[in-house]
């Protein structure tokens, strides 16, 4: 979940274990003990990988950003055919192309958001305002969060508020950390029953969709021409291609697992 562009929801799908945390999401209250026993243990997974790995990400990004980035395009690239083989028939309406094309506008279109836009300003406090923002921001990365093929990291980044939040949970800010998880709590249990309704009712239109998301997405992270400090073109050029294949590699290797499990 720290890297922009490799979706939560879409590692779940690669591991085969996607549908059964949705429906322990969207059904807690009928099996209480049970599904919260299973929730608990993904989020401890999840903490533990946060907690170990956000300032190496947070190093990683300000010491090389560009391979960096050119890791995360390869990812996100990646994560593209798992999303293909959940519409699973022979032939696309013409309508979900469309989709697809409106999800790439959209993803393209959160460009030209305001930056920081839910971002509170360095050192201007954390009133009602900002306690708001953050929450907002929260509940629309956990909706990223459940949707495969859109990352919660890379809304983040969208939001200009990913080099932000790794710090806070580097320093253990809480004033910013704590509405943030408040609002994501909220989307994920407000939310997590209507999306799965609609990915089983209506699974290509929302596939497409995001694979649509997930093209744009791409225009997003992509850095521009390879550069590494110190180092001459071609020097760059190979280590951000290296960079780039790993991302690539990285995904389609765990997206094994879907493949043998199905």
């Amino acid at each position: 979940m720290l890297i922009p562009g490799v979706s939560g929801g879409t590692m779940a799908i690669l591991l085969g274990v996607y549908d059964e945390m949705i429906s322990a999401l969207s059904h807690i209250r009928a099996r209480f003990a049970q599904n919260s026993l299973l929730l608990l243990q993904f989020l401890a997974g999840a903490g533990v990988g946060i907690l170990l790995l956000s300032q190496p990400v947070l190093t990683a990004l300000t010491l090389w950003p560009k391979p960096v980035m050119y890791f995360f395009t390869g990812a996100i690239l990646a994560g593209i055919p798992p999303m293909y083989r959940k519409v699973r028939v022979a032939r696309i309406k013409p309508r979900n192309i469309l989709v697809a094309a409106v999800g790439a506008a959209v993803a393209v279109a959160t460009e030209y958001l305001p930056s920081g836009l839910f971002a509170p300003a360095p050192g201007g406090g954390f009133d009602f305002v900002a306690c708001a923002l953050l929450c907002a921001a929260g509940f629309v990365i956990a909706v990223a969060l459940i949707l495969p093929g859109i990352s919660g990291s890379y809304v983040l980044l969208m939001f200009g508020m990913y080099d932000l939040t790794l710090t806070a949970i580097r320093d253990v800010n809480l004033p910013y950390l704590l509405p943030l998880a408040a609002g994501g709590l909220v989307g994920v249990f407000s939310t997590a029953g209507l999306l799965d309704r609609l990915m089983r009712k209506h699974p290509q239109f929302i596939y497409m969709l995001i694979i649509g998301f997930m093209l744009g997405s791409v225009a997003q992270v992509f850095p521009g021409l390879p550069s590494f400090p110190g180092l001459p073109s071609g020097a760059a050029a190979a280590i951000c291609a290296a960079a780039f294949l790993a991302g690539l590699g990285a995904v389609l290797w765990v997206g094994r697992f879907e493949t043998e499990s199905e």
